[in-house]
């Protein structure tokens, strides 16, 4: 297709990008069909599906009826979400999806399944593999025109520096105009999903009965036909313990594979747990004081500013929250102006973090740790080590200097290396937080060996992802450090070991390394250290292909139908 024809057409008439997609999806038709998708994908499909365990997610108990209705119409403008996702992502897996609803054989309806575990035709779990023959998946997804490079882009922003802002925007899609690079804005790109998404979100503000939550759903409803998040960033961080709750934007990069900033729609409609917030809210007097220990010094930091930590169960996500990797928590907004200005919430999923935990972590523990090792993981030590790793995202620059001394945002600057970088970051740097809290009283001495213990386990979780998912990366490569430098050991019998006395002196240099990596903005020493870090040895992959029947991770079964159309 000559996308710089058809776009130009396209903005001269309004229309949106959704037509071009539809355009695409129509054209691809003859070469995806039912039919094709019995002879058409990998052999090992049902492996694939087999390696998530599907878990209920249901309401939790006590809501009242308007609570309940107020929920409903928060999962109705997620819905939306959804369908924006499947378009930046992979829009041809979408009409591959569609085409297999009616279907009644058992191998369309698993691939149905797989394709709605990742979003799309791609095995995000497993460095991106296509499991549909023939699908050929671009670095830049549906941000980008078709073949465009990293270097093309940079190439034309340094001639063209004017450009430079819509480009690298995380909210545009950028298409040909002509001879012209141009960046599209999302609220025009999507604007028929947009639209009705606002009106759910305005009905939803006259059902709530905390005033603070209508003025953020009302001020987040204008955000989606604006594209400017700031003020309604700024009143969802100011919002006090609310009970029912909702993360409503695109926040994350990860599928920008190109550049790296270009952000995906994603919803989590969010319930609190008062008790175990509560609980954990203790932590925040501590984050300037854990900031301040840090061994590395960098210009912008969150000393002082809000930080409010919230524990919620999640009966229903959508967009990127939905697909691929399942959260368990998250550090929002991402947005370095609202940082500098207000701070960040954390976001812990409980459900799923239980989940995870109970179908994955200890399991996992149990086959690849020695026995005395596995049995200090707990549930407790993963939970405080995710808490710290939302903390930590916290630290660290959200810009760097060019030599002119001008501010660039770090993302920006780093590149698709800067998602795994950061995932480490906030890794290395929330056990180096909690050893700071052993070391200060703030947490019992005894319990350290099982945030270790718990922390390893995580890694041996999540190293299963592969190098082309983030938290992946970050946590092969964190795996791999401490295994060359002693913290791990492999013992004989193909399971993994923790040196309690050596690996706290590596976190603290690893901690020092990322912490640096940021600061400078040098993205070439970022790229070359995850080369050298982020190769999974032959005897890590054996150990790992010997625990098939514990699941990669969830497959959330939701009270509220998932749909995309």
């Amino acid at each position: 297709m000559n996308y710089r024809g058809v776009v130009g057409i396209l903005l001269l008439v309004s229309l949106s990008v959704f037509a071009q997609l539809k355009t695409k999806i129509t054209a691809a038709k003859p070469a995806i069909s039912a039919r094709s998708t019995q002879t058409g994908v990998i052999p090992d499909l049902p492996r694939r599906v087999e390696r998530f365990r599907q878990v209920r997610m249901p309401l939790p108990e006590g809501l009242s009826s308007r609570e309940r209705k107020l929920i409903s119409v928060l999962v109705d403008a997620s819905r939306y979400l959804e369908n924006i996702y499947w378009r930046q992502v992979d829009p041809e897996g979408l009409f591959l999806y569609q085409s297999l609803r009616a279907s009644p054989r058992p191998a369309d309806r698993m691939l149905r399944r797989l394709l709605w575990i990742s979003g799309s035709r791609f095995d995000l779990t497993d460095n991106n593999v296509p499991f549909v023959v023939g699908a050929q998946g671009a670095p830049g997804g549906g941000f980008y025109p078709p073949g465009l490079s990293r270097s093309d882009i940079e190439s034309y922003v340094r001639e063209h520096p004017e450009k430079r802002a819509e480009i690298y925007s995380p909210t545009t899609i950028v298409r040909w105009h002509g001879n012209d690079l141009e960046g599209l804005p999302y609220h025009i790109a999507f604007r028929g999903f947009l639209e009705p998404a606002a009106k759910d979100l305005r009905d939803a503000a006259a059902l709530t009965p905390e005033p603070d939550f209508a003025r953020y759903l009302r001020l987040r409803a204008e955000a989606l036909l604006t594209d400017d998040y700031m003020a309604s960033d700024l009143a969802w961080l100011e919002l006090k313990r609310p009970k029912i709750d909702v993360i409503f934007a695109p926040y994350e990069s990860y599928s920008d594979g190109l550049l790296g900033v270009k952000t995906t729609f994603g919803a989590a409609v969010l319930i609190r747990n008062a008790a175990e917030s509560q609980r954990v809210e203790g932590f925040q007097k501590y984050v300037a004081s854990i900031h301040d220990a840090l061994p590395t010094r960098f210009e912008a930091s969150e000393t002082g500013r809000e930080t409010p930590l919230e524990i919620m169960d999640s009966p229903f996500r959508a967009g990127d929250l939905a697909h691929g990797y399942q959260a368990v928590a998250d550090n929002l907004p991402n947005d370095p102006r609202v940082h500098e200005e207000k701070g960040s919430k954390k976001v812990f999923f409980k459900n799923f973090m239980d989940a995870r935990v109970n179908y994955t972590i200890l399991p996992l523990a149990r086959r690849l740790m020695p026995a005395d090792d596995a049995a200090k993981v707990s549930s407790e030590g993963y939970l405080l080590g995710t808490l710290m790793h939302e903390i930590a995202h916290g630290f660290g620059p959200t810009f760097v200097r060019n030599q002119r001394g001008e501010k660039i945002n770090l993302r920006e600057q780093m590149g698709p290396i800067f998602a795994g970088l950061e995932e480490a970051k906030a890794d290395v740097v929330g056990m180096f937080a909690l050893e700071w809290l052993v070391a200060h009283a703030a947490l019992p001495k005894q319990k350290l060996p099982e945030y270790y213990a718990s922390y390893v386990a995580g890694n041996l979780r999540t190293i299963r992802f592969g190098a082309a998912e983030a938290h992946g990366q970050a946590e092969m490569m964190e795996f791999n450090y401490y295994l060359e430098h002693g913290g791990v050991c492999r013992l004989a019998s193909g399971k993994y070991a923790v040196d309690y006395q050596k690996l706290p002196g590596q976190i603290e240099k690893l901690a020092k390394e990322l912490l640096e990596m940021e600061a400078t903005g040098d993205r070439t020493r970022a790229e070359d250290w995850f080369k050298h870090y982020d190769v999974l040895s032959l005897q890590a992959q054996k150990s790992l292909d010997s625990v098939t029947n514990v699941p990669i991770d969830i497959d959330p079964i939701f009270s509220f139908p998932q749909r995309v159309h």
